[in-house]
């Protein structure tokens, strides 16, 4: 399957792939968070950590174009969930970009705007989860660069990207309303190497790398587990 992002280019699906890749490697990124939520994104308790989220639970997305929410079925892929209940909890979201949109594909986003909060948690790579739902349009899942390489990365797929299921892709929650938001962040920039984002860029030097040379790219004002 290919699809052609410009009309002189045609990139195939396993090209489109690379990019769930999750960059495994300036200091003017603003993220958001709380006093009290950065201490704990900065030295993350381990007995915190360790603890289960909720069997089911809704993330709320306040973003650049307006609100989504996200349902997490700790069922579907445990390892993952737990994590993203834990940053979810500690507000790590706020202030990240959607870095990379691609019409027909995926929105990927997940890396912090604050290089010092990017830096602790790329190193915190969690061991993979089965498999136990299909990409499909409206699942989130994290973006990987190999075997148990998951850290903070997440995509929304917004078609049916089964494909990635063989691949070791694993949802953890899916959009259940606003869906049509998530459709009308900001594509404009296409692929890291091919003009977009750099991940290791987004890394090193956060959110002022960002707001310099891709200052279209839409963002999460904040995220926060909403209680039923």
């Amino acid at each position: 399957m290919t699809r052609t992002p410009r009309a002189s280019v045609v990139v195939s699906f396993s090209a489109l792939v690379l990019g769930l890749v999750s960059c495994q490697s300036g200091q003017s990124g603003q993220s958001g968070q709380s006093r009290e939520s950065k201490a704990s994104l900065l030295n993350p308790s381990p007995a915190e950590l360790a603890q289960l989220a909720p069997d089911s639970f809704k993330v709320l997305f306040e973003t650049s174009k307006g609100h989504f929410t996200v349902q997490a079925f700790r069922a579907w892929a445990p390892v993952g969930a737990d994590r993203f209940y834990f940053l979810a909890k500690h507000e790590y979201f706020d202030g990240v970009r959607f870095f990379r949109v691609l019409p027909n594909f995926v929105v990927q986003f997940g890396i912090s705007g604050d290089p010092t909060i990017a830096e602790v948690w790329e190193k915190r790579t969690l061991p993979d989860d089965p498999v136990k739902q299909s990409n499909q349009a409206g699942m989130i899942t994290y973006a990987m660069g190999g075997p148990n390489t998951r850290t903070t990365q997440i995509f929304i797929n917004k078609r049916d990207n089964s494909r990635l299921d063989s691949m070791g892709f694993a949802p953890i929650a899916k959009v259940i309303d606003g869906m049509h938001v998530v459709e009308q962040l900001y594509s404009g920039y296409g692929e890291g190497g091919r003009g977009g984002p750099d991940q290791g860029q987004i890394r090193r030097q956060g959110n002022g790398y960002l707001d310099r040379q891709f200052p279209r790219l839409d963002s999460v004002v904040k995220a926060r587990v909403v209680k039923d």
